[in-house]
C-alpha cells in the first residue's frame, strides 16, 4: 500500500513504534509544497496542512518542523509520529502554528488513546492544541469534523490587503 512512512503496526498506539527517519523524509517533500505556495505569494498564516490517519501524524510533523507560523495543522485520526527527544528540533515560530485534533472515540485503526496523547505532548513542546473527540466515530472522517474544521479555519485566515 503507498505510504508516506512505514508503520510498523496495527492498531497504531500511544507507544507504537516509530519511523522516525521515514517520517523526516515525508516531510521534507510537505515543506517542498508550502515552499512553492510561499514563493507564488501565498500568506505563510493562510497556508493550512490538514490529514487523515497517516497524514495527520505527518500534518503534525511537517508543521512543527516548519521554519514558519502557518494558519494551522490539522489532525484527523492521527498520531504523534516521533519522540519526544524531536522537541529540540522544532523551531519556534513552527510552535505558533494552532493545531486542531479530532479522533473517533471508537477508531480501532489508531486507536483513540493514541489520539488522546497528542495534546499533552504538544503542550510539553509549547503547542497550542484543540482535541475535539467524537463519541461513535471509527476510523473515518465526519461531516461534523468537516463543518468544524471549515469554521476553525475561516476563523483564522488573514484577509488580503
Amino acid at each position: 500500500m503507498p505510504s508516506w512512512f512505514d508503520i510498523h503496526e496495527i492498531p497504531v498506539t500511544a507507544d507504537s513504534p516509530k519511523d522516525e527517519n521515514g517520517v523526516l523524509k515525508a516531510v521534507q517533500n510537505v515543506h517542498a509544497m508550502i515552499d512553492k505556495e510561499l514563493a507564488a505569494g501565498t500568506n505563510p498564516k493562510n497556508i493550512f496542512v490538514c490529514g487523515f490517519s497517516q497524514g495527520g501524524a505527518l500534518t503534525l510533523a511537517s508543521v512543527l518542523l516548519y521554519p514558519r507560523t502557518l494558519g494551522g495543522g490539522a489532525v484527523f485520526s492521527g498520531w504523534v509520529p516521533f519522540n519526544s527527544t524531536m522537541i529540540e528540533r522544532m523551531p519556534a515560530d513552527a510552535k505558533k502554528t494552532p493545531i486542531l485534533w479530532s479522533h473517533g472515540m471508537v477508531d480501532r485503526t489508531v486507536l483513540f488513546e493514541a489520539g488522546q496523547a497528542g495534546p499533552p505532548f504538544l503542550e510539553q513542546a509549547g503547542v497550542s492544541c484543540e482535541f475535539k473527540a467524537y463519541p461513535g466515530l471509527a476510523h473515518s472522517i465526519s461531516n461534523e469534523e468537516l463543518r468544524y474544521l471549515e469554521s476553525w479555519i475561516k476563523t483564522r485566515l488573514q484577509s488580503s490587503s
